[in-house]
């Protein structure tokens, strides 16, 4: 059943969204100059602009939510209502001039995700979600694929360095060998391809909340599973996903829990 609670914070985070794909698709046509953080990571003038188009329809939205941001921080505390926002996942793609980069807004209540925006203004998707309310695709419900036999699943991998060094790597490996094919869309756009039935699982060791909070929630609505590589529940520290219909979710769990 969909928690009316959400309604009007799930419009403001599509509102924002929106406001946030103006400022990016006018520096994807104009272009810009790029800044490295001191995490070695590229940010631009597109990041920070879009956070401040985002931060200016939330923050009125919802009066006494917290918001925190990927280019200005927490502002606020992190234990009741909290706006998760990365306004430009995906900065490495759009400085390289490839669609695969969008823009993540998801709103956390005690803990608990509860709504969620994937949007990609120039790969031309947007996805949301809220709890009990299903999973949306520009306006049509989707659902994830009934796949329940690996070797009919189709998995992708992420952001995977971390795995590459310890045991799961093999395991990795034979689970690749026993499903149907391997594919790596990376970004949002696997978790998109999963919530609508094109993939079954989807791998990554080394992730931030904020590239994928609103992801969980679509993925969750659509009648996935989306936890980390241990199988926890997500929170503000969680740095893997394995995400995935429920029974490939299940068979992949254990084969990678050593």
């Amino acid at each position: 059943m969909n928690d009316p609670r959400w309604d009007a914070a799930l419009k403001a985070a599509r509102e924002a969204a929106a406001a946030a794909a103006e400022v990016i698709l006018h520096y994807w046509r104009r272009g810009v100059e790029v800044e490295i953080k001191s995490d070695a990571t590229p940010v631009t003038i597109a990041d920070r602009e879009a956070e401040q188009a985002i931060r200016a329809v939330l923050a009125p939205a919802l009066p006494g939510a917290a918001i925190y941001g990927e280019e200005f921080g927490l502002d606020g505390e992190r234990d009741g209502l909290l706006w998760l926002v990365d306004p430009l996942d995906g900065t490495k793609s759009f400085v390289r001039r490839t669609p695969f980069f969008s823009t993540q807004i998801a709103l956390m209540y005690r803990g608990e995700l509860v709504l969620g925006v994937s949007s990609a203004p120039v790969y031309g998707e947007t996805m949301w979600a809220s709890a009990g309310g299903g999973a949306w695709l520009d306006g049509s419900r989707v659902e994830v694929a009934p796949t329940a036999q690996m070797a009919q699943a189709a998995l992708s991998i992420g952001n995977v360095k971390t795995l590459t060094g310890d045991a799961r790597w093999d395991a990795l490996g034979a689970l690749i060998r026993d499903s149907n094919r391997i594919r790596g869309y990376g970004d949002f756009c696997h978790y998109h391809l999963l919530a609508r039935g094109g993939l079954d699982l989807v791998i990554e060791s080394d992730v931030n909340i904020l590239d994928i909070a609103p992801l969980a929630v679509i993925v969750r609505e659509a009648g996935g599973v989306f936890t980390d590589l241990h199988g926890q529940p997500l929170s503000l520290e969680t740095r893997s996903v394995l995400a995935g219909t429920p029974a490939i979710h299940a068979q992949a769990l254990r084969r990678l829990a050593l």
